[in-house]
């Protein structure tokens, strides 16, 4: 039965002519070929535990045939025959050659019969086909053929070396240099090539085959005197013993290779775990920060006085100056490095990485957003308390002074009404008694107000929340119960005299009259006195204008008041006068008052000491309210040139993140030219805090000459350095996404042309049907059908994973990079371990160690699960769930 199939690159048919031409010139090269093509088998055989010895023999049940080609080619053949009749071993024979022949391979004239009656030659050509598509087929440099290219290898690996010139498969090996050239390239320590001589053909054959059988695991194939005493040893036979040294030292070189591929894949991810673990610990570490500092801001427990309040203000404004900006500035280097570990990721085809719980990105804003706002209302509260303590301070001492005054005043008034003089006094002596009595009620109440002002202050303070309340309740509570009982005892004392008015008369009419105008003009000088020693708090111009005004208003009224005087002091002469006259019993003190000419004369006296004073004290506020005008006009003049200038600024890098002048590299200096000037314009910002720190310190709590605070200036300030560090981290990312994946200049404008061209509010975001045109337009098909549905909805997952309903610029970059470029994926990883692992599905410790960096090696012991496959041995380790790992597609 003869076999006729077609063949793929090589032409067997024309091999096949040759080698009965090459048999027909030199009889000697069939033992040569036989030797080799014996030896090269049982190279293979011997992984099966078995052997040949006579190839034609041990070939004619077919059985070693299918055994043999089931090892070299790693494939199941159909099941052999066990038989001893002919028919079954020209089955097993068809079988193998049915084999043969379905890997692309002609055989011609080569039949089963043959091979089973033990016929050399087609036995040999069987061997030789077998060994070309098995062994040299597969064998390719620069594209050339598997004979050429085996040459061209040759050629390439002995050029470095003198007297080795192959040329051919035959003639060129002849004085065994070649070999030990071979040999000497891959494992130099075998061979001291120097010691060779070209004359010695026979030393140098038997060294090369020694070594490769001993150390290389290549068995011996030819014969050192079959070569050098063949004046052309057999082509077929060099052939097959040379490619076996390819394909001992190209093992070595995949090895290499493969990993090469896999420390580079673990260098990536070492670098990205780092990151990692620094993006955490940095996010950590801030997040402790805003948990320790939000409970110092949301203390709102006052303090009893104004220097303690003024100190928490101070220790709030270092928080703004000191402790703040550094932390301003690790939150932008946290989005910063979060968002380069991303574009890294993604680059490297890792998954996204997801921080621990509560770290995330915008976990961290929503904490800062926490801090800002018990910020703000911190020091909203602070100025409040502040100007309530200055309140409390004020009513403090304006309660100490009129109860003071009153105090004074009800000294000795008790027991001056629980005098029981008028019952042993005379007719005339009731009556100054009654009189008096009646000045002192009108003097009482005349004190009904003050005492009444008293109890309103100490409310008040009690509504303030005033730290020595209950000491003032305790005084107000003592004048209220005093003045209680002085009504009391009033109101008995004057039944008690109006019962025995009857009994008397006379009464000093002069003395009454006396003390009816005293006791209100004593009254309107202590009043007088009270409000000239009134402390006053302003805050405008306008405010210390109106309180110069009223002062004038009173200085008028001193003329009239000092008519009153002498014409008080005129009654008290006329009584004089009476008495001296008259000699009346009556004179000294007068009977129905305690106020005495001296004591009126004293008070005006301190009235008239008191107005130039008030005069004083007028001016010097005036001058500080003055001031108070200039460091608000000096504040506003800054505020309002740098509030707009910073609005400008986030305009200006607004407009620069969307256009496209110039290279990403042109862009990147534009905007770090921008950074430059913008930092450089700090010192202003550092001069406006100073003049702000100067108004708080002035107390001057507001500002009509310009609608910017210093709050709104921070934030803007700190908007301003976030916006152009992100701005510059956007434009660093795509140009690690353009050098990563081989993205051209000009396909980045088009990108960005494109995403502007339907970015029409430029907010450099696409809602989801902008994207679909701006995808459209770059000539990606998306039908108005459901699949076209379906694969614009796998697009969004990718651009938005956070369903956020917008594509930004570099999720958009991100995506066009993606498919436009080319990454490592989980089946190269895995097929690299393999060729480590000899074809293996499980690798072993060893074998990672002898591959890979120690570092490396270890990190791939440490992470990889044991093989639980039927073919597992101790220390097996699963290569390929790491592999799946690596990208995602499964846990590490």
């Amino acid at each position: 039965m003869d076999h006729h199939y077609d063949g793929e690159e090589n032409d067997y048919m024309q091999q096949e002519d040759d080698w009965d031409r090459d048999l027909l010139l030199d009889p000697a090269w069939e033992k040569q070929q036989r030797k080799t093509f014996t030896a090269w088998c049982n190279s293979h055989l011997r992984k099966a535990g078995t052997q040949i010895e006579n190839i034609e023999e041990d070939f004619r049940d077919g059985l070693k045939l299918m055994l043999l080609l089931e090892v070299i080619s790693g494939e199941r053949l159909a099941k052999p025959e066990r038989g001893k009749m002919r028919v079954h071993k020209i089955s097993n024979v068809n079988k193998a050659l049915d084999f043969i022949a379905s890997k692309g391979v002609k055989l011609v004239s080569i039949g089963a019969e043959e091979i089973v009656d033990g016929n050399a030659k087609m036995t040999l050509g069987m061997i030789w086909t077998i060994i070309l598509r098995f062994a040299i087929q597969d064998i390719s440099v620069e594209e050339t053929s598997a004979k050429e290219g085996l040459l061209l290898w040759c050629q390439r690996k002995t050029a470095p070396y003198k007297n080795v010139n192959i040329q051919n498969f035959h003639i060129s090996w002849k004085d065994g240099l070649g070999f030990c050239a071979l040999i000497h390239r891959h494992r130099p320590e075998l061979i001291d090539y120097g010691k060779l001589r070209k004359d010695d053909p026979m030393t140098n054959l038997n060294t090369a085959f020694d070594v490769a059988e001993k150390y290389l695991d290549i068995p011996k194939m030819l014969d050192a005197e079959d070569i050098v005493g063949t004046a052309r040893p057999d082509e077929k036979a060099i052939m097959t013993y040379v490619s076996s040294f390819y394909h001992a030292f190209s093992g070595a070189q995949k090895a290499e290779t493969a990993a090469n591929r896999i420390c580079k894949v673990l260098a990536v991810n070492q670098e990205n775990e780092q990151l990692m673990e620094d993006y955490e610990k940095l996010a950590s570490d801030l997040l402790e920060w805003i948990r320790r500092t939000i409970p110092w801001l949301e203390n709102r427990v006052p303090e009893n006085t104004m220097q303690a309040m003024q100190q928490k203000l101070e220790d709030f404004r270092d928080y703004r100056r000191l402790h703040k900006p550094p932390k301003v500035q690790e939150k932008c280097q946290l989005e910063i490095n979060f968002n380069t570990l991303q574009t890294k990721l993604r680059l490297s085809n890792r998954p996204a990485f997801m921080p621990s719980e509560g770290k995330m990105v915008s976990d961290i804003a929503n904490a800062w957003g926490n801090l800002e706002g018990a910020e703000k209302g911190y020091e909203e509260w602070l100025l409040n308390e502040i100007r309530r303590l200055e309140r409390l301070d004020h009513l403090a001492e304006k309660f100490r002074q009129k109860a003071a005054i009153h105090e004074a005043w009800t000294e000795g008034k008790e027991e001056m009404l629980q005098q029981r003089d008028y019952e042993i006094a005379s007719l005339s002596e009731i009556k100054a008694l009654l009189k008096k009595h009646e000045a002192f009620e009108s003097d009482l109440a005349a004190h009904q107000d003050r005492v009444e002002q008293i109890a309103a202050i100490a409310q008040e303070l009690n509504e303030l929340d005033y730290y020595d309340s209950p000491s003032v309740n305790a005084r107000c509570q003592r004048i209220c119960d005093q003045w209680d009982a002085l009504g009391a005892l009033t109101q008995k004392r004057s039944e008690a005299l109006q019962r025995t008015e009857k009994l008397l008369e006379t009464i000093d009419q002069l003395y009454l009259e006396f003390a009816k105008r005293a006791a209100p003009f004593n009254n309107w000088m202590e009043g007088a006195m009270e409000d000239l020693q009134d402390t006053f708090i302003v805050h405008t111009i306008e405010e210390i204008q109106g309180l110069s005004t009223a002062h004038e208003q009173f200085k008028a009224t001193l003329p009239e008041a000092d008519k009153e005087r002498q014409a008080i002091l005129g009654i008290h002469n006329e009584i004089t006068k009476i008495v001296q006259t008259y000699h009346v019993n009556m004179a000294g003190t007068n009977p129905y008052t305690t106020i005495n000419p001296q004591e009126i004369n004293t008070k005006w006296e301190k009235v008239r000491q008191l107005v130039p004073q008030r005069d004083q004290a007028l001016i010097e506020e005036h001058a500080r309210q003055q001031n108070n005008e200039r460091l608000r006009r000096q504040f506003a003049n800054q505020a309002n040139v740098i509030g707009p200038w910073i609005q400008t600024k986030m305009e200006e890098i607004g407009r620069i993140s969307i256009e496209m002048h110039g290279t990403l590299e042109d862009q990147l200096n534009h905007l770090r030219q921008y950074e430059k000037s913008i930092v450089n314009y700090k010192p202003k910002i550092d001069q406006l805090e100073g003049d702000h720190q100067l108004i708080q310190e002035a107390l001057i709590f507001d500002n009509k000459h310009t609608n910017y605070t210093m709050e709104h200036i921070r934030v803007g300030w700190e908007q301003l350095l976030t916006t152009i560090a992100r701005t510059i981290n956007e434009i660093e990312n795509q140009i690690l996404t353009r050098d990563a994946k081989g993205i051209s200049q000009d396909q980045l404008n088009e990108f960005r042309a494109s995403f502007n061209h339907f970015d029409r509010d430029h907010s450099g975001k696409l809602g989801a049907e902008e994207f679909k045109a701006c995808l459209i337009s770059l000539g990606f098909d998306i039908a108005n059908d459901s699949q076209g549905e379906a694969e614009f909805a796998r697009i969004m997952s990718i651009v938005d994973p956070n369903r956020m309903g917008v594509v930004t610029f570099q999720a958009f970059i991100d995506f066009m990079s993606r498919e436009t470029a080319d990454t490592d994926t989980a089946d190269q990883v895995m097929a690299s371990f393999k060729v480590l692992a000899g074809d293996k599905n499980y690798i072993l410790a060893d074998e990672l160690r002898r591959e890979l960096p120690p570092d490396q090696a270890e990190y791939c012991i440490a992470r990889m699960a044991p093989y639980k496959g039927p073919d597992a041995v101790p220390g097996a380790l699963d290569y390929m769930s790491f592999s799946t790992a690596l990208y995602g597609e499964s846990d590490l």
